[in-house]
């Protein structure tokens, strides 16, 4: 059996910006639900918002778009939520601080260690954010090397793609934005919402 794993992330890498760092991801065995809920809010109830939005993304959107997505989510039965947050005033690794894709890689990790995948299989996709192939490379390999903690994962595929193109990502970022104004500005409107039996929250430190 196929599983499907999205990743997206909130706030930033910086240690001058936010002082959070939320990286989410959704697995699933059914994608298709997921494109049909956004083909339906295109078609639908919020045609006119989207008529011009390539993508959906949670920090150029009005709270009932986000709100919608996170209430259908809730509605699929396959669904699992899983969301790391990294507080970053917690962060004493020099190397670290100074090296944003390897904290990136780390933080991933983390979160790769949690998540427990009853599949064969799995394909996973990551918002295209590193533009160089070595260091895509350099978070394919410690991601897979860390998901295959514990699990008996016999293929796991990684892609870097372009948000716009899949409705997992666009479900993933809407995650990591929601648990991010929860911790970043105490603002629990869109996390509470979230069906408490399909998500969970992890911390780094």
């Amino acid at each position: 059996m196929l599983k499907y794993l999205y990743i997206d992330e909130s706030g930033d890498l910086g240690l001058k910006g936010s002082k959070f760092l939320i990286i989410s991801c959704i697995v699933t065995k059914s994608p298709a639900k997921l494109d049909r809920i956004i083909k339906n809010m295109r078609r639908n109830k919020f045609r006119k918002q989207l008529k011009k939005a390539q993508e959906i993304k949670a920090s150029k959107s009005k709270s009932e778009i986000i709100k919608h997505m996170i209430i259908k989510l809730n509605d699929l039965e396959d669904v699992k939520m899983h969301m790391i947050v990294l507080e970053k005033g917690k962060l004493f690794s020099e190397f670290l601080k100074n090296n944003k894709h390897k904290l990136y890689n780390y933080i991933s990790g983390k979160l790769a260690q949690k998540i427990i995948v009853n599949s064969d299989d799995l394909e996973v996709r990551i918002d295209k954010s590193k533009g160089k192939q070595i260091l895509r490379d350099d978070f394919n390999n410690y991601f897979d090397k860390k998901l295959r903690d514990g699990l008996s994962l016999r293929k796991i595929k990684i892609y870097h793609s372009s948000s716009h193109s899949w409705s997992g990502l666009q479900f993933a970022d809407i995650l990591a934005w929601s648990c991010f104004q929860k911790f970043e500005h105490s603002d629990n409107d869109f996390l509470d919402l979230i069906d408490l039996e399909k998500r969970e929250i992890y911390h780094a430190f």
